[in-house]
């Protein structure tokens, strides 16, 4: 059950997924959103929250803000939310970082091979772009396609998550203390228990000092078992989308209020 979102005021924070809410998966972000998230910025502060690591967001999401954007209202959240990076000073500081241990790293890779073979999937399709499993510091992603894959491979290839879902029944049940999350596309991400988006968002209210109930989260991946959906249990209200131009509209909206 969604939390209704906030459609007749804008909110005083507004929070959203990456791959598939500000950009295609994987793809950069296009200068027409860049100039919508900058004006954005000018009226409210403004997180954006990934599985991808920092050099992703720097790849994919930086470059394409004009000059002018007020980064020092912008906070990014990369590896769901085990990260946190805020803008002083001219530069990106690390807020916190809640690395794996090598004892929780080599436990996340044994299951992974061992539930990878239970269901059958540590045969690689005809065609892999890239390594499949890719430890990001304080997330490890399985991308069943290869974190490279061209981002219309990795939109047919699960459409419904039937392909990816025993695997991560099989993980939650073999890592009973950390986190498991079927993303948008072709990947599991990996994480500490109550590490999370949900973790990220009260850190952020904390910071700002701004209840989650004036707050806005948009996301594509929403849906029970997606990577944006353990969001929905803070009580945030959400706002669903399914590609870059939901959210553009979405953005625009508010724009004019």
């Amino acid at each position: 059950m969604y939390t209704k979102h906030m459609s007749a005021i804008i909110p005083e924070v507004l929070i959203f997924d990456l791959d598939g809410t500000l950009t295609e998966s994987k793809s950069a972000m296009t200068l027409e959103m860049g100039i919508l998230v900058a004006q954005l910025i000018e009226k409210v502060p403004v997180a954006v929250m990934s599985g991808g690591a920092l050099i992703q967001f720097q790849r994919q999401f930086l470059p394409a803000l004009p000059a002018y954007t007020k980064l020092e209202r912008l906070y990014l959240f990369p590896t769901s939310a085990a990260q946190c990076y805020e803008f002083k000073n001219g530069a990106w500081h690390e807020v916190y970082n809640i690395k794996f241990t090598q004892e929780e790293r080599a436990q996340i890779h044994l299951a992974l091979n061992l539930a990878l073979k239970e269901t059958g999937m540590d045969t690689p399709p005809e065609h892999v772009w890239g390594e499949r499993i890719e430890d990001r510091g304080a997330q490890i992603t399985f991308s069943a396609l290869g974190q490279q894959a061209p981002y219309a491979e990795k939109k047919m290839w699960d459409v419904d998550r039937k392909k990816r879902e025993p695997l991560a029944v099989a993980l939650i049940r073999m890592l009973p203390d950390f986190n498991v999350a079927i993303n948008a596309s072709s990947s599991i991400d990996i994480t500490r228990k109550g590490v999370t988006k949900s973790y990220g968002i009260e850190q952020l209210s904390k910071k700002l000092n701004i209840p989650v109930e004036k707050m806005l989260y948009v996301g594509d991946g929403l849906f029970p078992g997606g990577n944006d959906y353990i969001v929905i249990q803070t009580g945030i209200p959400v706002n669903p989308v399914s590609s870059p131009e939901d959210t553009a509209n979405i953005i625009s909206s508010f724009l004019t209020k």
